[in-house]
């Protein structure tokens, strides 16, 4: 018993032993296996993390289980990932383990966790899951017979908490399953498998633009027979769920060499309205536990037909509703004498010629009705619309019988007798002539708030007229803030801005007793949040609106624009691109008047603007003190009291309140002061210089048509030089200034000589009274710092010295012209040889050097005078 025992605890070591050491001998045959898979068969490049073996987790199976697996793209989709998982357990017998890696490996089970798949065609055709090599490539390394690497024979396979995108750019569809769920079992059954399934997902679809799925819940429990041989896969035992919205189908679908058979059919289990509301979803309905219904509401559906690169199969879909109702049981009103009536068919196989008919869609909410019937026809080309609209709807009981929970407040009645017929494509060229439209919609009693709108819009009428041709605006009331509006106008294409995501176009006259340009001003909030950072960034910059693409011809008695008001404005606006062109607007302001041209964008981030502004005999005072570009543009207009004419040529950046950035400004202008007074105690600038010259008062001065050139680029204003006359002095100016009222300036004054006081008072004793008050001197004058703290430099030594050489030159004239005639005189004594005459002309000729020389010394003594004396001091000394 003894050694029976011993055997018994060897053969269970050793057993122990194999089960531990075995993962460990085998697992280079597995990873070399899946090696040689990829290199064999797939063109792409395939990763995983690692590669573990176990007996013990699937005993009496081995389990292998692959970390990180990874399938990336070549080109055409270089670095496109195919596909992701973060684990794959596969479980076969332990037999397979000791298979070479040539040798095909069967796999019972599979189970797939967290995997991210990726389908793609691009607009050429190229698909990312042609990955397999060509069959000559695979043929140079591996022998015919050869089936396969791997084999499944599965009887359980898992794929969890997963998601598969398909995009296929040819067709315009997206399909994306997120949060799937999906196993399956199989059994068994003579020649065929039977294969029990579950599935979850929430799906969304997208066709061309257009969303028919948004996140839906998806749940299928299929129970599906695999006639393998004959390709046959038919549904037996199937319930599905999209939303809450329960089916019931049935049939097959077979597989053939040109083409694929498919027979379903499909149904509601039952006819309760509530499967109406279960189509919806969940995000709209909210909770459907105690709501009231009553009436029927049914979808039978059968596709069947054969599917190739030509034909799809024939369909015929019926969606039915009878004298239906709803009612929440929070909500004070319900929705009743539901009827639906519609039909989704193809009756001859081919796409193009499936239609929706829509022959009944009737409700009511309290006394209000609305009704609609159409069609829609050629959905996958050219799709032609063919609806009527007829109805009341008080938009107040909206959320009063349905739980909208929408975050604007809208009220009104809103009325419509319409008919239209349109093809898409006529919308998209803008073949307005193909739209056939007729009858009258109107609103009244419409309040609309919104946090997007500064403040409740309210339409007291509107009436609109349908045309063929064109779609009328015939009257409509508005107010909103301090504004109110009277418009009327056509629009274009209300059908392409309702279907193809066109830019609503129109033509409006508006007229208006008050409007304020911020009350129809969008602000746009973007928040950027940054990792790490808790702080966020708000861009409130007021928007254009972008789907605008309207003339507005306006009249309007008073405009209020940030601290702005303009009377009388009258104009044209063109909108588009989010960009306001203005173009022949005049008004009245600062008592006087404005003509502008030009444009407003807010296109780019950062919002621009290029304006000719002409402003004609305004108030300098009002102007400065309203108008920040005035007093970045003159300063000094701060001290002046009168009227201004001025041309602006400019353009640069808008803050968020759409007001110009002065340092972004490039320009130029053209500046008139037609009559202004000036008052220095209104500036320290002017205060400075004027107790520096005390030969001006400068707070007596009366300016006028006075003109100057300006042009700004930088942040600085350079002003042209330019001349005026102050009490009989000329005056000439230049130089430039920023916007942060830094300065640079020169000023000459051509002053008279007697002003510069008793410095040149030697030096005009020079000359006769006559020339003292003519003669005229250049004062510069230098103007630096700020207007609030400025430096005034006054250059008296270099007038000082002018003056100086103008005397000279005067005294020089003179003294040649005294030379000239004493030279004549001189020269007919000679000719007479009168001694008498030598001699006086030597006399004479003594007599005018002296004078001579007395002349410079008394100029250069006037000058130097007090240097002279200094030396004459030291001399003596």
């Amino acid at each position: 018993m003894k050694k029976v025992l011993k055997i018994l605890g060897i053969f269970l070591l050793l057993l122990i032993i194999g089960v531990i050491s075995i993962p460990f001998l085998f697992k280079g045959t597995i990873q070399d296996k899946v090696r040689y898979l990829v290199n064999e068969h797939v063109h792409a490049k395939v990763d995983f993390a690692n590669l573990d073996i176990s007996l013990i987790r699937s005993f009496p199976q081995a389990s292998v289980v692959i970390d990180e697996l990874s399938i990336i793209n070549y080109a055409p989709f270089e670095g496109d990932t195919l596909a992701y998982s973060k684990k794959i357990a596969l479980d076969m017998s332990i037999k397979e383990l000791f298979k070479n890696a040539s040798e095909p490996i069967s796999v019972q089970k599979i189970v797939i966790d967290e995997a991210n798949i990726a389908i793609k065609t691009d607009s050429l055709g190229n698909s990312n899951v042609d990955i397999v090599k060509k069959q000559e490539d695979v043929a140079e390394t591996q022998p015919e017979e050869e089936s396969g690497a791997f084999t499944f024979a599965l009887d359980h396979y898992e794929i969890n908490d997963s998601k598969i995108l398909f995009k296929d750019d040819i067709s315009k569809t997206i399909l994306a399953m997120t949060d799937l769920n999906h196993s399956g079992d199989g059994s068994i059954s003579g020649e065929k498998i039977i294969l029990d399934t579950k599935t979850n997902t929430e799906a969304s679809l997208n066709l061309d633009g257009t969303k028919y799925l948004n996140k839906n819940k998806l749940q299928l429990d299929a129970q599906i027979e695999l006639d393998l041989e004959n390709q046959r896969y038919s549904f037996k035992e199937n319930k599905a769920q999209i939303n809450r919205l329960p089916l019931e189908f049935a049939g097959y679908v077979q597989l053939f060499e040109k083409y694929t058979d498919v027979d379903l059919s499909f149904k509601t289990p039952s006819s309760d309205f509530k499967n109406f509301l279960a189509v919806i979803p969940e995000t709209y309905v909210k909770n459907l536990d105690g709501i009231q219904t009553s009436g029927d509401f049914s979808i039978n559906g059968v596709i069947k037909g054969k599917s190739d690169d030509t034909y799809i199969p024939k369909m015929d879909i019926k969606i039915a509703s009878s004298n239906a109702s709803f009612k929440y049981p929070d909500l004070p009103k319900g929705v009743k004498s539901i009827n639906i009536d519609t039909q989704i068919k193809n009756e001859t196989g081919l796409v193009d010629d499936t239609y929706i008919n829509i022959d009944n869609l009737t409700f009511k909410i309290d006394q209000d009705s609305f009704a609609a019937k159409g069609s829609l026809r050629n959905l996958t080309k050219n799709m032609i619309v063919d609806m009527m609209l007829k109805g009341t709807l008080n938009l107040a009981n909206l959320n009063q019988a349905y739980p909208l929970q929408l975050e604007e407040k809208i009220n009104g009645i809103v009325n419509a007798d319409v008919k239209t017929n349109f093809d898409m494509q006529s919308l998209e060229k803008e073949q307005y002539q193909n739209v056939k439209s007729s009858g009258t919609a109107s609103i009244s009693q419409f309040t609309y708030a919104s946090s997007d709108t500064p403040n409740e819009i309210k339409i007291e009428n509107a009436n609109v007229s349908f045309t063929p041709e064109t779609i009328s605006l015939d009257k409509m009331q508005a107010t909103t803030g301090r504004s109110d509006l009277a418009a009327t106008g056509t629009i274009q294409n209300l059908m392409g801005f309702l279907f193809a995501k066109q830019d609503l176009k129109g033509n409006f006259d508006v007229n208006s007793n008050v409007f304020a340009v911020d009350d129809f001003m969008v602000s746009e909030q973007e928040v950027e949040a940054e990792e790490e950072v808790a702080s966020t960034t708000e861009d409130e910059t007021m928007r254009i609106p972008s789907f605008l693409d309207a003339t507005l011809n306006f009249d309007t008695k008073k405009v209020f624009y940030d601290n702005l008001e303009l009377q009388n404005t009258k104009g044209t606006v063109k909108i588009k691109d989010e960009t306001a062109y203005l173009e022949n607007v005049t008004s009245n302001i600062f008592d006087g008047g404005m003509a502008l041209n030009g444009n407003v964008s807010t296109k780019s981030k950062v919002p621009t603007f290029d304006m000719a502004l002409d402003l004609s005999k305004i108030d300098i005072v009002k102007s400065f003190n309203n108008l920040e570009l005035i007093k970045g543009l003159a300063p000094i207009a701060k001290a002046l009291t009168g009227n201004l004419t001025t041309k602006i040529n400019l353009n640069g950046n808008l803050n968020e309140n759409l007001i110009p950035v002065l340092t972004s400004l490039k320009g130029k202008a053209l500046a008139e002061i037609l009559n202004a007074q000036v008052s220095t105690t209104k500036t320290p600038f002017l205060s400075t210089l004027d107790n520096q010259l005390n030969f001006v008062e400068i707070d007596q001065l009366n300016l006028k048509d006075i003109k100057t050139n300006l042009s700004f680029d930088d942040g600085k204003i350079n002003v042209k030089p330019f001349e005026f006359d102050v009490q009989g002095i000329k005056v000439t100016a230049g130089g430039n200034h920023s916007f942060e009222q830094n300065m640079n300036y020169n000023i000459k004054l051509d002053v008279p000589a007697k002003y510069l006081g008793s410095e040149v008072g030697n030096l005009i004793s020079q000359l006769d009274q006559k020339e003292a008050n003519n003669m005229t001197v250049g004062l510069p004058i230098g103007l630096s710092g700020n207007f609030k703290n400025p430096k005034i430099n006054l250059n008296t030594d270099l007038a000082i010295k002018q003056l100086t050489q103008q005397i000279v030159d005067k005294q020089k004239e003179k003294v040649k012209g005294e030379l000239i005639g004493k030279g004549g005189k001189v020269l007919t004594d000679l000719l007479g040889n009168s001694k008498k005459q030598t001699d006086s002309s030597k006399t004479n000729s003594n007599n005018t050097e002296e004078t001579l020389k007395n002349t410079a010394k008394n100029i250069l003594g006037g000058f130097l005078g007090k240097k002279k004396k200094k030396d004459s001091t030291k001399t003596k000394n």
